[in-house]
């Protein structure tokens, strides 16, 4: 370096001196920045640069001073630079050109560092994306199937080719509200409060099998078709068994409501536990957004289970909440933070069915539900349904087979069993009957049938069945027996209540006995009666040995057969006949009142039903008694009056002995 300062030097603005290049140095020096240019840039590259900064003739020139000019613009970017270079600035000039390379070969050494690194994981992304796409292909091509799940799923394919013939159930069931047989004013009730620009609730009461889930789901194809009711044409009808329905109180698990599947238990999606996302699942309430949600025996759902629906019903919404929720979590999607910031929807109309008392449901649920009563069938409507049954399966009918049926139970469903049951008997007999004992090959028609009475009982006696309501009701009038009325499940039947009297040994000391069994209620009748027999009659009950007895052992768990048990007695101390084509209903005051009851609606549908003429019932219960054609409903204030209408009036002198029982009536029976 010593040798490149040389002779030449010029002294610096603070006063020190810098050597001065000599020519033969500078052009070297020149010359192997001119190398490095090219090295950078390449010897294209960098005259196409020269040429748009004009330097181009600069950088063939022979004179060292322009050759300088043209790095200057080349190094700087800069066209405007304009000489002469003074020969003394061009060392300056040549250190400065060399710092401005020296950056742009580190800057591009970094970035070159940079580019191939990127360029590497890049490249490392590409293949895992290939990767991902190509198990992507295969999944959908084969998925996790292999020959023993491929197999089985070609059975199950063609399984599903087979298709058997609906159901008795299915194929018999009303497609139409008017095909409904005996539930008029229930259809009407129902309609008015769902086909509505503002549906209600709705509970359903009545017995099993008299059409409460149809009629529901055809009130609603109807409402749908109607212009002014909020249901749409998808409008859903979601049905579901409240008996069945179970939850966990961790809210794991809510079939009805739904749940957060949290990422420590199972049935979190895996890219969500991966994540620790909490996934909510919108429940049967989600689902009947918009249209109806029907529980079928809803008072069988669990009580807390309740009261977490009621609040849905007010919120028409689902609230979802979870500690693995963070609301400030990027890997949350967007379902997800909408149903945790938002809720899940759930406006729907509750369509609820019972076939318990309105007194065991949930008050609270009560007060949200206008009710609805749905009738007992009766044994000419079971006819109907019969009747119309058969006119879809094609068979023919003996006359009387819709009545005999009618015998054996009061439920529409039961009755299109009892009836497929026949249907399948005769048709097998009518195959075997073919000629040669042969079915024709390629006749897939089953021939037609008629359906006898004969075929109904032999189902009968095969299926155990029994008359649905015992010969109870006489022509002839019997002392001390007396027709009680009851009801169980919204079902009303009549009770046989039965006294004798016998003359105590001793004036005073007489007995009264009665059947255990039959609730406590009960037994206070019987006391009560006691003392109304010796008001009414003037008879003093202590000179007397009473036995009273329900036939059957029927359990009364209400105060209703006061009246009854109250004549069955005098009955059998006067010696005197009681008709036994009228029931009695009602509780006995010891002043000698008759008092209102419940159940009176169906415990008359339960006489008509047994052939009772007559029905004598307290006064306060008069506007609850159906009109039915047939049956003569009395309402009476007090004992005298029913007495009156009980006892003939000639007086038929019989044997003091206890009156024939029927048995079979059912326990349980609310009097």
């Amino acid at each position: 370096m010593r040798r490149l300062w040389g002779r030449h030097r010029k002294r610096s603005a603070g006063g020190e001196e810098r050597p001065l290049l000599a020519p033969a140095e500078t052009k070297r020096r020149v010359d192997a920045l001119f190398d490095l240019l090219d090295s950078l840039y390449g010897s294209d590259r960098l005259v196409l640069k020269a040429g748009k900064l004009d330097a181009l003739p600069l950088m063939r020139s022979p004179r060292i001073e322009e050759r300088v000019l043209a790095l200057q613009r080349i190094v700087m970017d800069d066209p405007t630079l304009s000489g002469p270079v003074v020969p003394e600035a061009i060392p300056g000039i040549l250190d400065e050109l060399q710092e401005r390379l020296a950056d742009d070969i580190a800057r591009r050494a970094v970035e070159e560092e940079i580019e191939q690194r990127v360029a590497l994981k890049m490249q490392e992304r590409h293949e895992e994306y290939v990767r991902d796409l190509r198990s992507q292909v295969l999944r959908e091509k084969n998925g996790p199937d292999n020959a023993r799940t491929l197999r089985k799923y070609a059975e199950l394919e063609i399984k599903e080719q087979i298709r058997l013939a609906r159901s008795a159930f299915e194929t018999l069931r009303p497609a139409a509200l008017d095909e409904v047989v005996g539930q008029r004013h229930a259809i009407e009730a129902l309609l008015t409060k769902i086909a509505s620009p503002y549906p209600q609730h709705v509970i359903l009461y009545g017995p099993p099998g008299v059409g409460k889930t149809t009629v529901a789901r055809l009130v609603l194809q109807h409402a749908k078709e109607l212009p002014f009711t909020p249901f749409g044409p998808d409008a859903p009808f979601v049905e579901v068994d409240g008996s069945t329905l179970r939850w966990d109180p961790r809210e794991v698990a809510n079939p009805l409501l739904g749940s957060v599947h949290d990422p420590i238990y199972q049935g979190a999606r895996r890219d969500l536990a991966e994540t620790a996302v909490p996934e909510p699942k919108p429940g049967l309430v989600t689902e009947a957004h918009g249209g109806v949600l029907f529980i079928d025996e809803i008072g069988e759902l669990d009580p807390m289970l309740q009261n977490k629906l009621l609040k849905v019903l007010e919120d028409k919404r689902v609230w979802f909440e979870s500690a693995y929720y963070d609301p400030h979590d990027e890997n949350v999607p967007k379902y997800i933070k909408k149903l945790f910031e938002d809720g899940a929807p759930a406006d729907f109309v509750l369509i609820g069915a019972t076939t318990r008392d309105p007194s065991e449901i949930n008050p609270a649920l009560r007060s949200r539900c206008a009710e609805v009563f749905f009738d007992p069938l009766t044994a000419e409507e079971i006819g109907r349904i019969v009747i119309g049954a058969a006119k879809k399966i094609g068979a023919g009918l003996d006359p009387a087979v819709p009545r005999l049926i009618g015998t054996y139970t009061r439920e529409g469903r039961r009755a299109v069993g009892i009836l497929a049951d026949a249907y399948g008997l005769s048709l097998s007999e009518a195959v075997a009957h073919r000629e040669g004992g042969e079915e024709r090959q390629g006749d897939r028609q089953p021939p037609r049938v008629t359906i006898t009475e004969e075929a109904v009982r032999r189902v009968a006696k095969v299926s155990r069945l029994t008359p649905y309501v015992p010969a109870i009701v006489a022509d002839e009038p019997e002392v001390g027996r007396v027709l009680g009325l009851g009801v169980h499940g919204f079902v009303g039947s009549v009770l046989e209540i039965e006294a004798v009297a016998f003359k105590a040994a001793q004036a005073g000391k007489g007995t009264i006995r009665f059947n255990q069994t039959a609730g406590s209620m009960a037994q206070d009748s019987v006391f009560n009666a006691a003392s109304v027999v010796r008001q009414v009659t003037g008879e003093n009950i202590a000179d007397w040995d009473v036995h009273v007895n329900v036939v059957g052992g029927g359990r009364i768990d209400g105060p209703s057969a006061g009246a009854a048990i109250v004549l069955a007695i005098i009955s059998a101390v006067w010696n005197r006949p009681v008709r036994q084509d009228v029931a009695v209903t009602g509780e006995i005051s010891i002043q000698g009142r008759v008092k209102p009851v419940g159940g009176v609606y169906e415990k008359v549908h339960g006489a008509a039903q047994a052939g009772v003429r007559r029905v004598i019932i307290p006064k306060e219960n008069e506007a609850e008694a159906p009109d039915l054609p047939g049956i003569e409903v009395c309402a009476v204030n007090r004992i005298e009056e029913a007495m009156e209408l009980l006892l003939p009036s000639r007086e038929v002198r019989v044997p003091r002995a206890r009156a024939g029982a029927v048995s079979g009536l059912s326990r349980g029976v609310n009097a």
